[in-house]
């Protein structure tokens, strides 16, 4: 019950890549070894080629260590993040005292060495007696009225250290070890929470276009269901009267229309030729009820053809036109699809020279309406709009959309 409400799901996808893990440790050292050497050149140390390649020794061995960190803390990478800081603070500690231990052990020849340079250059001997006491030995300076040269002068500069002054030494390294792994491990964790940001910001978004391609899925198959009621309607007022001959012909124009409408994706965006194919279909399903009344004018530039629109986006225009201009009319009616450019805008227009009695809140009409407002909406946000109302001899709807070009 607990380790569920310590552990984090989808983690392993989180990870960050092994390639940045190394190049952080190998850049931690490598500043550590620059700041180092350069400290050393400020003061003077002896013997700098010596502590050069024994300091970088010790560097390569941190690097080691510090993988071996890395993995303890990716043992918890399930785990909460606080759990994971807990673990850098506890692991940091063994790990800084192998870091010290190695430290020790590469620097230890040479530490008498540096102090017999520096006596050489001060003209006195410094050397270690067998207990590991820090000696120096200064050379007696004979007076003018002695003969001989007096003896030389041993006097001791540091006891060796012993009990706790060892571990004292040891954890005044280790410290200073502890908090440069500490430092790394802080950068890791901020590079693990930062991926699991990113990703949490990835699924969001896959989240968001998930429910746009719902919602312009809902908003599509609305379309479908209302055109399907008006034609079935049609087609029984032409079996009723008695034309199965225009009833047939219906029939087969629709199953060509669903088969077409069908087998585009409802959520995707088709060629602007193709949208104007399936209306002037559907345009032919309605002209066998109206065969006197309708009159059909269709506008489309050749280099607007391979425009993307949303698929059936004029389907409902249409279907209004249809309703409120020419079934409403005794006299002939024109419904004008048109297209044209402006600039990066994609203009379509769908007008009757009916008796323009479109309204918004007819039944119908609105939804009609709404239905492709949404839609254009959904897909494009605030660069899309719509304008409808009447002209001077009928009724036209304007569509505004970014010109998007086939491919």
């Amino acid at each position: 019950m607990v380790a569920d409400s310590l552990t984090l799901p989808e983690t392993d996808s989180a990870r960050v890549p092994l390639r940045t893990v190394l190049l952080s440790m190998a850049g931690l050292w490598l500043a550590y070894f620059l700041l180092v050497t350069l400290r050393g050149t400020i003061v003077g140390l002896e013997l700098q080629d010596e502590l050069l390649w024994r300091r970088a020794l010790v560097c390569l061995g941190g690097v080691a260590v510090t993988v071996l960190l890395w993995l303890a803390i990716r043992l918890f990478e399930r785990f909460a993040m606080w759990v994971q800081i807990l673990v850098a603070f506890v692991a940091a500690l063994p790990a800084a005292a192998a870091i010290a231990q190695i430290n020790a052990m590469t620097f230890a020849s040479i530490e008498e060495r540096v102090a017999k340079k520096i006596g050489e250059r001060e003209g006195v001997n410094i050397r270690r007696d067998e207990s590991g006491n820090l000696l120096v030995d200064i050379p007696g300076i004979p007076t003018p009225a002695e003969t001989d040269v007096p003896a030389a002068t041993t006097i001791m500069l540091a006891r060796a250290p012993e009990g706790m002054e060892r571990w004292r030494q040891f954890t005044d390294v280790a410290l200073g070890r502890y908090f440069l792994l500490l430092a790394w491990a802080a950068l890791y964790l901020a590079l693990v929470a930062a991926r699991e940001a990113q990703l949490a910001e990835r699924r969001g978004e896959r989240f968001r276009t998930a429910a746009k391609a719902a919602e312009l899925r809902s908003l599509r198959y609305q379309v479908n269901p209302h055109f399907l009621f008006n034609t079935l309607n049609s087609l029984s007022a032409l079996v009723l009267t008695g034309k199965e001959e225009q009833a047939e012909q219906m029939i087969q124009s629709l199953s060509h229309f669903y088969r077409h409408s069908l087998a585009d994706d409802p959520t995707g965006d088709v060629c602007l030729a193709d949208e104007f194919d399936l209306q002037a279909l559907y345009l032919e399903i309605e002209s066998v009820r109206f065969p006197k009344r309708l009159k059909v004018a269709i506008d489309l530039p050749q280099d607007l053809r391979d425009c993307r629109v949303p698929g059936m986006i004029l389907q409902p225009l249409v279907e209004n036109s249809v309703k409120y201009g020419v079934s409403a009319s005794s006299r002939p009616v024109t419904i004008a699809i048109s297209a044209r450019a402006v600039g990066d805008r994609l203009l379509l227009c769908v007008a009757d020279d009916g008796p323009g009695a479109h309204k918004p809140d007819d039944h119908g009409f609105g939804i009609g309406l709404a239905n492709v407002r949404d839609r254009l909406a959904a897909r494009f946000g605030n660069a899309a709009s719509v304008h409808s109302g009447r002209i001077e001899d009928g009724y036209e709807t304007r569509l505004a959309l970014p010109l998007l070009r086939h491919g």
